[in-house]
């Protein structure tokens, strides 16, 4: 991060340590926001990498040449989609950002090989906070109480990222890129394979959706879709759209769901988990039977396929078991999260 301190942007978020305001810098050349917003169409789908100005913000380069060797098919994904990935892991998305369009658009091109990866790693800056969430507060809620829709707005919310950089700006940045491009995301719904089928739900869940637009799509998609770890994913798709931008019927739509025994169990937990995650209400005895009875080992390991549940968990326990114990049994204590057991 040395290289960093001497970008101007760095200068930036010195001066509001200092005590500037932050909406003084809204709207130029160091928001992200507005970068993401002047991005010529014609950039986006041509790759015209040189218009951006990746070298504003923290390890931009690197992101950069990430999407140059991903587009080309040079790199694995784990040098290509991975470095999106691994900076939103190390909270710094400013950068990432700006890679959002050309990943969607490497997913989006069915002959590419590495489409599977760029996609699962598009909608990594539109969640601030995700990784080890499980409580009912926070699980589906990738934004706070603030709409992201004003570029003067103050985004104290999400606080800065470990360079000094505000949280907020990154993740409305992202956000709206993920919501220019949803007429290449919707079509992934359909896709022949399924783990696109559910990385584009997860996606489409973080558009700006107040027509509810992408939720029409998910249940459009639900009647139609056959595997049970997929349609799983669709509702916690349509609880998380539901959770930004709330209608009437949903929290009974998900109940009813979760309380169908002829649903597969993985779409009844998930019905559970996003009904629990969209009402205040205690969980009723009858939910409390039903998870407790669907939620086996087998069927946790099973659904880690979904990202929602893959980024709750932890070293210790699995993303369901997490959610489990946190909105149901908050009494049981919480494993030991060993970061060196992968290594032993």
């Amino acid at each position: 991060m040395g290289e960093w301190r001497t970008d101007p942007t760095f200068a930036m978020c010195r001066a509001l340590v200092d005590g500037a305001e932050l909406s003084s810098f809204a709207g130029g050349p160091y928001d992200v926001r507005a970068v993401v917003a002047a991005m010529r169409p014609e950039a986006k789908d041509g790759f015209l990498l040189d218009e951006v100005p990746w070298e504003h913000f923290p390890r931009g380069d690197r992101v950069r040449e990430a999407v140059h060797l991903l587009h080309t098919g040079n790199s694995p994904v784990r040098t290509g989609a991975g470095v999106v990935g691994g900076m939103c892991a190390d909270d710094m998305r400013a950068a990432a950002v700006l890679a959002v369009p050309f990943l969607i658009r490497i997913a989006a091109d069915t002959r590419h090989p590495y489409r599977t990866g760029a996609l699962a790693e598009v909608s990594s800056p539109a969640r601030a906070r995700y990784f080890g969430v499980a409580s009912r507060d926070e699980l589906l809620l990738h934004r706070g109480g603030t709409q992201y829709d004003d570029l003067h707005d103050d985004y104290d919310d999400y606080g800065v990222e470990v360079t000094g950089y505000p949280a907020g700006w990154s993740v409305a940045a992202a956000r709206a890129a993920i919501t220019a491009d949803t007429t290449f995301l919707q079509p992934l719904l359909d896709d022949p394979d399924a783990e696109i089928r559910i990385h584009a739900a997860y996606a489409l869940a973080t558009t700006a959706d107040p027509d509810h637009t992408a939720r029409a799509a998910f249940r459009t998609r639900l009647a139609a879709e056959q595997a049970p770890i997929v349609r799983a994913g669709l509702v916690l798709a349509i609880a998380e759209a539901t959770r930004s931008h709330p209608h009437p019927s949903a929290t009974a739509w998900m109940r009813e769901r979760w309380r169908d025994g002829t649903r597969a169990p993985e779409v009844r937990l998930a019905a559970a988990i996003g009904w629990l995650c969209l009402t205040d209400e205690p969980a009723p005895d009858d939910l409390r039977a039903a998870v407790d009875h669907l939620a086996t080992d087998e069927r946790a390991h099973a659904m880690e396929a979904l990202p929602w549940m893959a980024l709750a968990g932890g070293t210790g326990e699995t993303g369901l078991r997490r959610c489990v114990r946190t909105m149901l049994h908050p009494e049981q204590p919480e494993p030991d999260d060993d970061p060196w057991a992968l290594l032993h």
